[in-house]
């Protein structure tokens, strides 16, 4: 089995193209009204149409549904879906963007559906469904990180690609990824709703990071008080600027000061002759977190 990974690259011209038609149908609105109606190429009977069976999303809430079904029934279908010849079956055909339209229409009894056909492959159908469920609004932060993680994964796209594409900050793709990090209970809290991003990320270099959210959950505590919490934490040892200063030589005192000047942050040098040594960098926020980050994988 080949170890060899995915070739980094991205987002191709014809990928690009599709993400464009795609593009009104990303933001998941009930009123269809967020770009100008395409021209359809066909109509096409309800029962021809099949979901992607590949789609990463598999929870389709049934209230948003109904709300949507009852805008179809009122408006008629504005935005078409966009689809592609079904792999296996003569005249039939497969969703590429607008499952919940085609949902919401079986809900309506809405007997046929407005069609643009696209020539699109298997991976770029994957690669699209994963984009498209990145952008909706009701996506939560756990179902965003992993579909970043796919596209990496998968796909061999940098975080800086996808923030190009897709519009988004390189740190905010960033930090979410991070929160992948995190135990599978505290996770589960994340997707409920229970705890917020801002608070997970507080939790992403705790030592306890589930009885921590547990606190903070049970205290209603607000990111800023999280974030006090995870500093005053057992585990979370805090070196003081002025500790053993004076043990220290001069060259050693040199080398902090130079590397608090490079980094803008408080640094401290351990240095324990023959059995190596420690650098501490001390940051404040989490956008400091992510500046060092960035500092350090740029020659990755």
């Amino acid at each position: 089995m080949s170890d060899k990974k995915p070739d980094r690259r991205g987002l191709g011209r014809g990928l690009s193209a599709l993400m464009a038609d795609v593009g009104a149908d990303m933001t998941g609105r009930p009123d269809q009204a967020s770009a100008p109606p395409r021209r359809p190429d066909h109509v096409v009977p309800i029962e021809r149409i099949a979901p992607n069976p590949n789609q990463p999303r598999r929870d389709f809430p049934a209230e948003a549904l109904q709300e949507l079904a009852a805008s179809l029934k009122e408006k008629g279908v504005i935005q078409p879906l966009i689809v592609r010849d079904h792999p296996t079956i003569s005249n039939h055909y497969e969703i590429v963007a607008g499952e919940r339209r085609w949902r919401a229409a079986q809900i309506a009894q809405l007997h046929e559906l407005p069609v643009v056909v696209r020539q699109v492959t298997d991976s770029e159908l994957l690669e699209l469904a994963i984009i498209e469920n990145i952008q909706r609004a009701d996506l939560n932060p756990v179902e965003e990180a992993l579909g970043y993680k796919a596209l990496m994964d998968r796909f061999g796209h940098t975080q800086e690609k996808l923030a190009e594409a897709l519009s988004k900050s390189r740190s905010h793709i960033a930090n979410l990824l991070r929160l992948l990090n995190l135990p599978d209970q505290v996770l589960a809290w994340l997707r409920e709703g229970r705890l917020t991003a801002g608070h997970a990320r507080t939790l992403v270099t705790a030592d306890d990071p589930a009885g921590l959210a547990r606190q903070i959950m049970d205290q209603g505590l607000s990111v800023r008080e999280a974030e006090r919490l995870t500093q005053k934490a057992p585990g979370k040892r805090r070196v003081s600027s002025s500790q053993n200063r004076s043990e220290k030589d001069a060259d050693t005192r040199i080398l902090e000061q130079d590397l608090s000047s490079a980094l803008g942050l408080p640094v401290l040098v351990d240095h324990q002759g023959h059995d190596g040594g420690r650098v501490t960098i001390t940051y404040r926020t989490l956008q400091q977190l992510d500046d060092i980050c960035q500092l350090l994988s740029q020659n990755r």
